[in-house]
Parts: C-alpha cells; structure tokens; sequence
C-alpha cells in the first residue's frame, strides 16, 4: 500500500506555519508568551487547522525546530568533511559538536521553549538518539575506546550543548560564542586524543 501524499492545500499551510512561527519565535524576546492562536493569525489559517497538523504547541515547536535542523542534519550524513561521515573521528568529533553547539546558540529561546512545552528532557526528543548515533559511532572508531565508553562519551559530550546549559553559559554567565565554542572544542579534541 502506498502512501497517502498530503493535500496540495494541506502542505501549503503547514508550510505558511512552520514559516510564520519561524517569524514569530525569532522575534520574540519570550517565545513561552506566544500562544497557538498567535501562530494562527500570523499564518492565515484557522487554529483547527493548526491543531489538526501538529497537534499542540509541543508539536508545532517540534517540527519547526526539526525543520531548522535538517540542514546541519544533512550535512552531518552526507556532507563533505569536517562534519560528513567520511572525516576521520578526531576531526569529525568536535565540528559535529560546534555545529550542534552554534545551532543550539542560534536557536536556544526555540530549544528552550520546545523544553518548557512538554518535552523536559533533551534524551526524550527523536534528535537525540540520532545525534548519539552519530558521536558514538565516530568514537567508536577512536582506537582503544571500548564500544560501552563510546556510549558513555558521547552522552558526556552531548551534555555540554543541552538548550539549558547553553542558555545559562551565553545569557546568564555571559561566556562569549567563541569562547564557549573553543571551551567545547578542547573538551572533545581531550575525549578523542585522550585513547
């Protein structure tokens, strides 16, 4: 049995959506005030219809955040060195986690109102499994880095991009992009130099 393809007017609106709450939560100072009529009006349709697509506001704030990260995701996959899966482990380790890193700076009111939506643990959100996928299967490739401690590295290291340690890092302890960035980058490049 085939899929079902959307309707052509079904698509369009959940397009204008994910595109008017693109708009709306990279304008606002507080995304947790903006509600899903909001996003309604912003993108022309009715709330049924919002609802009817995402289902509530965790839903909506998931598939724009998933939307926002299918670039880095694809250039993780299928990308060219230093983040694509052809980067030797000691290289391709610390660019994956400064892109996810510059991704969660450049998102962090989205991931962290996503969080505040219901989904209060980063390790119940579909992303982080792949992204543990992704690191432990590069450390994995680190010689002498058992299987088990490349499972437990590549948690450690993904701890230090959660939504909520970058918020309290960036805003409220004033550590600079580039100074976290490079902070990030020594504490993988020890991880995969360390075996």
């Amino acid at each position: 049995m085939t899929e079902r393809k959307p309707r052509k007017d079904a698509a369009r609106n959940r397009q204008a959506v994910l595109e008017a709450a693109d708009l709306l939560f990279g304008r606002s100072e507080s995304p947790e005030d903006l509600t899903m009529a909001d996003v309604a009006t912003a993108a022309g349709v009715g709330k049924g219809t919002l609802f009817r697509a995402f289902g509530d506001r965790a839903g909506l704030l998931g598939a724009l955040y998933e939307a926002r990260l299918e670039p880095l995701r694809e250039a993780v996959e299928t990308g060219p060195p230093p983040l694509g899966p052809a980067t030797p482990p000691q290289e391709r380790v610390p660019a994956v986690l400064d892109a996810l890193l510059c991704f969660k700076l450049d998102n962090r009111r989205l991931a962290l109102a996503l969080e505040e939506a219901g989904s209060s643990s980063p390790y119940q959100a579909g992303h982080y499994d792949w992204w543990h996928g992704v690191l432990q299967s590069a450390l994995e490739q680190v010689p002498g880095l058992a299987d088990a401690d490349a499972g437990f590295a590549a948690h450690a290291l993904l701890a230090a991009t959660r939504a909520d340690l970058v918020e309290r890092l960036a805003d409220r302890e004033g550590v600079p992009r580039e100074r976290l960035r490079a902070q990030l980058a020594q504490y993988a490049g020890r991880v995969v130099a360390a075996r």
